[in-house]
């Protein structure tokens, strides 16, 4: 081992942990949670290695040693904190083993079916059938209202049709700070999905701090082209990210995960 090969593995595991950090938090649903379990995997890999480095990819190995220590711990979801935390993790009871870990890791961190394998010890055929049985499970498990903040025309359409087609109903499109906050007073939505910059140069994070200081307990789905940027360590951090330029099937993942984990008394009606 050269001099200059333990740098560069710490570099690459540093370069990876926003996005283990996002993973491990939209799979616990909870940050404190995920973070948590984050530590440990760094903390593990600084006592062993082998595991991290098992692979040449180092995003794939931080990913399975992750794994093996959120596996190791019993696949546990965050503490139930509150009375709507406590009924999403009621929902996460009724999921089958194993798919919610594949759907995340292939969907949203973007692994292929053989990587998922790899991370999760599991073979390729299993992994592919935990991702079909997540995407079924998730998206006929809730319906509710979704409020879509983005500026783009042409995108915000393609983000309603997808959401349409799940079975959730749209309450509006925001294009601003302060179309976002109207819209949400005039009508409550059970989940915002919301892109960074508006169109008047407003923030839309902006806008869900402005939202989320009226209604408590709205799940939130960011998009942003840079979401090292949204994982900071600072709270509260948002549990769901899409990066831009995003696919279908990421918003679907998305908007489903979040529906699922943070579903509220009016889904239910």
């Amino acid at each position: 081992m050269t001099s200059t090969e333990p740098r560069d593995f710490a570099t690459s595991v540093a370069a990876n942990v926003p996005f283990l950090r996002r993973y491990a938090r939209a799979l616990t649903g909870s940050q404190d949670s995920g973070d948590r379990y984050a530590a440990a995997t760094l903390e593990a890999v600084l006592l062993d290695d082998t595991a991290a480095k098992s692979t040449p990819d180092a995003k794939l190995g931080l990913f399975r040693a992750f794994h093996l220590v959120w596996s190791s711990a019993g696949a546990p979801v965050g503490e139930a904190d509150t009375r709507l935390s406590a009924r999403a993790q009621s929902h996460m009871a009724d999921l089958t083993p194993n798919t919610r870990e594949a759907l995340l890791l292939h969907v949203i961190e973007g692994f292929p079916p053989a990587d998922v394998a790899a991370i999760m010890g599991v073979s390729t055929d299993e992994a592919i059938e935990f991702i079909e049985i997540a995407r079924r499970e998730m998206e006929t498990s809730v319906a509710g209202r979704v409020m879509v903040i983005e500026d783009e025309a042409i995108i915000a359409m393609d983000i309603v049709s997808i959401v349409e087609d799940l079975g959730h109903g749209v309450t509006g499109v925001a294009r601003t700070r302060t179309e976002a906050v109207a819209l949400a007073a005039s009508n409550r939505p059970d989940l915002i999905l919301a892109d960074i910059q508006l169109a008047d140069n407003s923030s839309g994070i902006d806008a869900v701090n402005d939202i989320l200081a009226q209604f408590d307990d709205i799940p939130v789905i960011f998009i942003t082209a840079f979401p090292e940027r949204l994982l900071t360590g600072a709270r509260p951090e948002p549990a769901f990210l899409i990066t831009k330029p995003f696919s279908e099937d990421q918003v679907r993942s998305a908007v489903s995960q979040a529906m699922f984990f943070a579903s509220t008394e009016t889904l239910a009606a």
